[in-house]
């Protein structure tokens, strides 16, 4: 049974998605704060966790980057604010998906499936030994799900090692974002096409020398994007 953990200080809202998701057959915790959120969410093992942004003592975007530096599990970020901005930040520290509310529980579970079952797909112990990608510099391991540049290790989130990975393993073509899109994040009807915009610069970040003359991931502008060899 997997494990969630909702950090909402909304109890009614939290109660909401927590009885919608164990009617689902979800295990769920919730918790009311950012500061006993955060020791939770990087303490316990959890499979995925659904996160408010706004919170007392600690918001949404600082518990989502602290637990990104030591775990990779699903992120759904959830808030009031519709402001592109702040969907870029969450997702540029890792977050896998933002929810604006209100939004229905229905949708909520959706998503949790979706991300559950992507994520256990990838990390599932049927995965071979030593399954190595390697082009100009860039090392990409994807049994243990790491990424070297140049025997430099860097530190990318489940998407973003997803992504780069699958960009890897089809060199030279050419990809529309909603291609990308359903490929990665595994979903058709839910979901912003700019999530995909977000991780390719960050993927970029970290792996090209001149992010405005990308080397590796290229833009076909007004077509999508490839991974050049």
């Amino acid at each position: 049974m997997s494990k969630i953990l909702i950090i909402e200080d909304e109890k009614a809202i939290a109660e909401l998605e927590k009885d919608y998701l164990e009617l689902s057959g979800f295990d769920v915790d919730i918790v009311l704060d950012g500061e006993t959120g955060a020791n939770m969410a990087m303490c316990q093992d959890y499979d995925l966790i659904v996160l408010d942004l706004m919170l007392p003592g600690m918001d949404g975007f600082e518990i989502c980057k602290k637990v990104r530096e030591i775990k990779n599990i699903p992120i759904i970020m959830v808030s009031a604010k519709k402001d592109d901005i702040d969907k870029i930040r969450g997702l540029g520290l890792g977050a896998d998906d933002y929810m604006t509310k209100p939004f229905s529980p229905s949708e909520l579970v959706a998503r949790v499936k979706a991300h559950l079952a992507r994520y256990e797909r990838l990390v599932g112990t049927g995965v071979k030994e030593n399954m190595m990608i390697e082009i100009r510099g860039i090392k990409i391991d994807k049994t243990a799900r790491r990424v070297y540049l140049n025997n430099e290790e860097r530190i990318f989130t489940t998407k973003e090692f997803d992504l780069l990975t699958f960009l890897a393993e089809n060199p030279n073509h050419v990809f529309t974002k909603e291609e990308l899109f359903k490929e990665i994040w595994d979903m058709d009807s839910i979901g912003d096409i700019a999530t995909v915009t977000v991780h390719i610069k960050k993927i970029r970040e970290k792996i090209e020398k001149d992010t405005s003359k990308p080397q590796y991931i290229e833009t076909i502008w007004g077509v999508g994007y490839r991974f050049k060899v």
